[in-house]
């Protein structure tokens, strides 16, 4: 008898054995019959792993715990400022993808229309198009969100000692990541290409150069030279779009990872 008939006849027997209802039955052969050409049951015990290991890292009552009622960094709710800040980056993403169909990253002239292709190219989003106005508003309002959640949770962290051995890795990629998401609001804030992105841009020329000898070649990098045009929309544009989601995603997975290894950290 081959080893699969074998399995087959023991399930058979087995299930003969047990005093099942039809249901019962027809729910177990559907299993097994899944299960020889999916491996359901393996995924099912990883999914039950993943569940207790959830349960385990969630983060006890710090203030019960350690009576610490009169400390407000230990308040449980400032534990949630991570999830908080990366559903904002998961609405800023999607909102801004779809947002990306309808705006033109071109610094020339809009013809007859005052204003550049870019500008004109919002203006159209937030008086002609169905719910524009709303999408943007999303968009703009979720980075915002993002920011202040992510300063607050750097905050939480520093003050409730997280950023401790064993956690100085995790703490180097936070930093890193609030650095990031302050570089999407600058860029983001340029797209439109108006007068306060356009002096907000002078000013971020104007710091590269700033910078001890490899200010010009920043400068000539990140704003397509040592005034504003085409070229600066353009890498603003793919830094904003292109370049940040990229890489900010995969530090959040790794973020969000190693946060999973380790646990939610107890207060020092």
């Amino acid at each position: 008898m081959s080893l699969e008939k074998k399995d087959e006849y023991d399930h058979k027997s087995w299930m003969k054995k047990k005093d099942l209802t039809p249901i019962e039955s027809v729910f177990l052969t559907s299993l097994i019959w899944l299960d020889k050409r999916l491996r359901i049951v393996d995924y099912l015990e990883l999914m039950e792993t993943l569940y207790y290991r959830v349960n385990l890292q969630m983060p006890k009552s710090h203030t019960e715990q350690y009576n610490l009622d009169n400390k407000f960094w230990y308040w449980y709710p400032l534990y949630t400022l991570g999830f908080f800040s990366t559903l904002a980056y998961v609405v800023a993403a999607i909102s801004g993808a779809l947002l990306g169909f309808y705006y033109s990253p071109s610094a020339a002239a809009g013809g007859e229309a005052a204003g550049t292709v870019a500008y004109q190219s919002i203006a159209i989003i937030m008086q002609d198009l169905q719910f524009g106005f709303m999408l943007r508003s999303i968009h703009r309002w979720s980075a915002q969100v993002m920011v202040a959640a992510v300063f607050l949770h750097m905050l939480r962290v520093y003050f409730t000692g997280a950023y401790k051995e064993p956690r100085e890795l995790n703490w180097l990629i936070g930093i890193v990541l609030i650095s990031l998401t302050m570089v999407f609001g600058y860029t983001g804030y340029l797209l439109p290409w108006d007068q306060l992105a356009y002096w907000a841009g002078q000013i971020g020329v104007e710091m590269s150069l700033s910078i001890p000898l490899a200010g010009e070649w920043i400068a000539q990098l990140l704003f397509g030279g040592f005034s504003l045009g085409q070229a600066t929309l353009q890498r603003m544009y793919i830094i904003h779009v292109f370049l940040l989601p990229f890489v900010v995603t995969t530090l959040i997975a790794i973020h969000i990872g190693i946060v999973w290894v380790q646990g939610i950290a107890e207060p020092h």
